[in-house]
């Protein structure tokens, strides 16, 4: 009988050298929404990183939610760390929802400015799951 197994390969889906750059910006919760963790990206955005004690924290903590996040979200031919770059700093036009293939939504939030920046805080809340379900359906 052989004991062997052959080990399981994960795809690292999230970057730990994305994750510190937007942790430069972590008193608004970047590093927090990008690892797939909302609600507390909400808390710090607004309590400024929990005044900024939770962001020196959260500077030893990345690793753990880089972790976590490779477990927890699907890899696939849509890169996590391109639409999370795309949605910050191109979210208005939509950009990150057309390199997800969403052509008519990219477009809508192209001429609505996100959906009056409604939508873009709605794709801070869900932009890896919509990337994971995404990943799932091109297998």
């Amino acid at each position: 009988m052989n004991t062997y197994r052959t080990p399981v390969v994960t795809r690292n889906t999230h970057s730990n050298v994305m994750g510190y750059l937007l942790w430069i910006f972590g008193f608004t919760g970047a590093h927090r929404f990008y690892y797939g963790k909302p609600v507390t990206g909400t808390i710090w955005f607004f309590t400024f990183g929990l005044l900024g004690i939770g962001w020196l924290i959260d500077l030893f903590l990345i690793p753990a939610m880089d972790r976590e996040a490779t477990l927890r979200f699907t890899p696939g031919p849509i890169e996590y760390s391109v639409a999370w770059l795309l949605l910050t700093f191109l979210g208005l036009l939509g950009v990150h929802r057309m390199y997800q293939g969403k052509w008519l939504s990219g477009l809508l939030y192209l001429v609505t400015g996100g959906l009056f920046f409604l939508g873009i805080l709605y794709d801070f809340w869900t932009l890896n799951d919509q990337i994971s379900v995404r990943n799932a359906q091109s297998r």
